[in-house]
């Protein structure tokens, strides 16, 4: 699949500001398109943070790991696809009660496989338009904005 190239990463904060002595959690997230421009969306498991929302896969950057490596191992591991080819688009910093996350959003431009919910998780292939009748974690809310 070959989609258009995007702008340069740039970074988004939410309002509130990242404490300096709060470890910031990094999570790649992948907008996967297929070929009808529809976005592959995940449930998270019920057990989890946000259990029952909707996200776009992804997961927690290891140690020593670069960001598209833990593109290509988190949407195998979730999707079972292999990402060939991924442009990061921008950063989303966001702070919960309990946690801080930086997003780190890849346009995913190749890959290979036909996604499924490799752990089990419901995936579905929605248009941009209609991911707004899906309830996605308040990280996720300048994603869902620059998709419109």
């Amino acid at each position: 699949m070959i989609l258009a190239r995007v702008a340069p990463a740039k970074s988004i904060s939410n309002a509130m500001a990242v404490s300096p002595d709060q470890v910031i959690i990094d999570v790649v997230v992948g907008l996967v398109y297929n070929c009808a421009g529809e976005l592959l969306i995940a449930k998270r498991p019920q057990d989890k943070h946000y259990g029952g929302h909707w996200e776009f896969p992804g997961g927690k950057v290891e140690s020593g790991e670069t960001e598209f490596a833990a593109l290509q191992r988190e949407l195998n591991e979730e999707c079972g696809i292999d990402i060939l080819q991924a442009d990061k688009l921008y950063e989303i910093t966001h702070r919960y009660p309990n946690k801080q996350v930086r997003l780190l959003v890849w346009h995913v431009e190749r890959f290979e496989g036909e996604p499924y919910g490799r752990e089990g998780q419901t995936v579905l292939w929605r248009f941009p338009h209609a991911l707004s009748n899906f309830s996605f974690p308040p990280a996720n809310k300048e994603i869902l904005n620059s998709l419109r």
